[in-house]
């Protein structure tokens, strides 16, 4: 008998490698498949694809004005998604009210349906209408041409750099991009209770990812340092990002920020960045923009941050848990939550990574100039 078990084990191994190839999402129907998905080389998340960017494609979709917030996972996206669509609208959100983030800024890395692609995906945002609001085109929201530009997310680093957004070349068409990261203690904190706000739908379809806590804060918190670390399962989204957009932070078309400065001054932030993507703000809508940019406002208001999905006929939700998207929005929170062993091991892969290039590990943990 064991030997029958242990012939068949090549065999099985092969199975999967030619799943994981030829079919992966077949492994998004078993719950914890995204394992073997991202065991057989697939991308992570599940749902994140680089094709909106290879090649010469970011041509046949961006124009001359546009803005990339392509921003480090937990280091303040939905706030510089937010910000820029109100700076962009001077504040008027009676006539231009922020519909959901996946509506009115949109994500082209997304995959909305499981073994979907962004070739099928690009032509559906031009002609599906929205059921829930009263079959209002979705381009009217995303690409509506009282707007003086339009805004699109990622999360996705400089082709340039080693990534897939070509960032000099969308230069030379006038598209900018803002960069921002985060205290890489303040983002592993962050994504603990990220991951569990997700819907249960929402991670039933894809394979059981993002993992939901198990209730032990110590093990879940253990394995979100894990996972970030140089090498984990998600490292590249803090490592990688902070290494390749430092190198790229001095580019024309290139805002880099920190999380941290924008906490501690939303108001000159919000100068910088209007004064980035062009817009001349008068001193009242300024101060209009700051206020509504708070957390406290952005909170009251946490439903518009759900993530649907309009390109999924199958999913009636969406992608969080309804308001649970944004958080304290503190700086400090890592050291709070992870234990001083936790915080050793971070700093050292800090160091290793970062230490070389003069002002980056300072400014990786700390954010200020450079």
């Amino acid at each position: 008998m064991l030997f029958v078990v242990l012939a068949a084990v090549p065999a099985l191994v092969t199975g999967i490698i030619v799943v994981g190839k030829v079919v992966p999402k077949w492994f998004l129907k078993m719950n914890g498949g995204f394992i073997l998905w991202a065991m057989t080389g697939n991308p992570m998340p599940p749902y994140f694809s680089p094709d909106a960017w290879l090649g010469d494609e970011s041509d046949s979709w961006t124009k001359d004005g546009d803005v990339i917030i392509s921003t480090g996972a937990k280091c303040g996206t939905n706030w510089m998604l937010y910000l820029v669509h109100q700076i962009r609208t001077r504040g008027n959100e009676e006539k231009f009210p922020f519909v959901d983030v996946n509506l009115s800024t949109l994500w082209p890395d997304l995959i909305q349906t499981p073994g979907d692609t962004w070739s099928k995906q690009k032509p559906r945002y031009s002609t599906v209408t929205l059921p829930d609001h009263d079959d209002k085109p979705l381009k009217d929201l995303w690409d509506n041409p009282e707007h003086p530009f339009r805004i699109f997310k990622s999360h996705f680093t400089p082709q340039e750099t080693g990534g897939v957004i070509p960032v000099r070349k969308l230069a030379d068409r006038n598209v900018k991009v803002l960069a921002m990261s985060r205290n890489g203690l303040d983002v592993v904190a962050s994504m603990l209770p990220f991951f569990d706000g997700h819907s249960e739908e929402f991670r039933k379809m894809w394979g059981g990812f993002p993992q939901k806590g198990s209730g032990d804060l110590s093990k879940d918190i253990e394995g979100h340092v894990n996972n970030l670390m140089p090498g984990g399962l998600l490292g590249h989204l803090y490592f990688d990002y902070v290494k390749q957009w430092w190198s790229m932070k001095d580019e024309s078309n290139v805002l880099m920020l920190h999380f941290s400065d924008v906490k501690k001054d939303l108001s000159s932030t919000v100068k910088k960045v209007a004064e980035f993507v062009g817009v001349q703000l008068t001193p009242e809508e300024h101060a209009n923009v700051v206020e509504k940019c708070s957390f406290t406002y952005m909170k009251e208001r946490a439903t518009e941050f759900d993530y649907q999905l309009p390109l999924n006929n199958d999913f009636d939700g969406a992608v969080m848990k309804p308001g649970k998207l944004i958080n304290r929005g503190t700086n400090g929170a890592g050291k709070a939550t992870l234990t001083e062993e936790q915080q050793a091991r971070w700093e050292a892969a800090e160091e290793k990574e970062f230490g070389d290039e003069p002002g980056m590990l300072e400014w990786a943990r700390n954010g200020g100039g450079w």
